[in-house]
C-alpha cells in the first residue's frame, strides 16, 4: 500500500516560527495528514497538541545526533518519542568528515552505535544525505555509498534525491541500489544547482520524478523546497497534487 504524501516543515519554517498551529491547520487543509519535523526538540509538548488538533501524524522527524552532547541525546529521544515520531533522522554531518573511507566508515559506526538507545525509546535511526555526500568519491565511488554499505541493518535512510543528482549521481539508480534501505524520499524539483532559490513545485524541473517513485515504491515520499522564489504555499499545494497524479 502506497504512503501518505508527507511534507517537511523546514519548507514553511518563516511560517511555523509566526504561528505553528495556524501552518499545520494550513498544511491539513492542502491534503497532507503526513509531516517530518524539524527543530520540535524544545517545542515537543507544544507540537504533540498541535499535531493532535490538525489531524497530523509526524512518522519522521530531523535532530542533529552525532553532534549532539550525552544529554542531549536522551532530551532529542525522549522528545521524539513524545510527539509520537518513530523515526528520528540526523540531517546533517558536517562534509569534513567525508573525505576519506576510514571517517566515513567511522560515521556509519558511531550512528549504528546509536540505534539500539533509540530502539529503546521505540525509535528507529535514519540519515538524511546532501550533495557533498555524493560529490565526494573514495575509491571510484560516492562517499554515500561507502556509508551506506558500512551501516548497520538497523539505521535506514532518507534519500534527498536532488542533493543526489546536484552531488552528481542519478538518484534512480541510487535507489535501484540501495533497495529497502530507503525508506523515506525527499523529493524535489528545481534547475539542478547548488541554489537552493532554484527549487520549483515538484513536476517543474528537472528531475525524474515518476522514475524516482516507481525505483522506490515502498518508501514515503516527503516533500521539500529548502527555499523557493515566490509562494512556498503555493508551491507545496502544486508539488501535493502533481504527486497525488503520479501516483494514480
Amino acid at each position: 500500500m502506497t504512503q501518505p504524501l508527507s511534507v517537511q516543515l523546514y519548507t514553511v519554517r518563516d511560517a511555523l516560527s509566526a504561528d505553528l498551529p495556524g501552518t499545520l491547520q494550513r498544511i491539513a487543509g492542502i491534503g497532507f495528514t503526513d509531516v517530518e519535523l524539524f527543530g520540535y526538540v524544545d517545542r515537543a509538548d507544544e507540537y504533540a497538541t498541535a499535531l493532535q488538533d490538525a489531524g497530523l501524524v509526524a512518522p519522521s522527524g530531523h535532530a542533529r545526533l552525532l553532534d549532539a552532547g550525552e544529554q542531549d541525546l536522551e532530551r532529542i529521544f525522549h522528545a521524539t518519542a513524545q510527539v509520537g515520531t518513530e523515526t528520528l533522522i540526523d540531517p546533517h554531518i558536517d562534509e569534513a568528515r567525508w573525505t576519506t573511507r576510514e571517517d566515513v566508515e567511522a560515521i556509519a559506526r558511531e550512528l549504528s552505535a546509536l540505534a539500539p538507545r533509540a530502539a529503546d525509546h521505540g525509535l528507529t535511526l535514519g540519515y538524511h544525505n546532501h550533495a557533498f555526500e555524493f560529490s565526494n568519491r573514495i575509491d571510484g565511488v560516492s562517499a554515500y555509498q561507502v556509508f551506506a554499505d558500512a551501516l548497520s541493518d538497523d539505521v535506514v535512510l532518507e534519500l534527498d534525491t536532488y542533493w543526489a543528482k546536484v552531488g552528481g549521481d542519478d538518484p534512480v539508480a541510487v535507489l535501484r541500489t540501495l533497495g529497502d534501505k530507503v525508506r523515506f524520499l525527499h523529493v524535489k524539483d528545481g534547475d539542478g544547482s547548488h541554489d537552493d532559490k532554484r527549487q520549483v513545485a515538484v513536476g517543474n524541473g528537472i528531475m525524474p520524478i515518476r522514475d524516482i517513485i516507481a525505483a522506490a515504491p515502498d518508501a514515503q515520499q516527503v516533500v521539500e523546497l529548502d527555499d523557493h522564489d515566490g509562494d512556498v504555499f503555493q508551491a507545496v499545494t502544486d508539488s501535493y497534487s502533481f504527486l497525488q497524479g503520479a501516483r494514480a
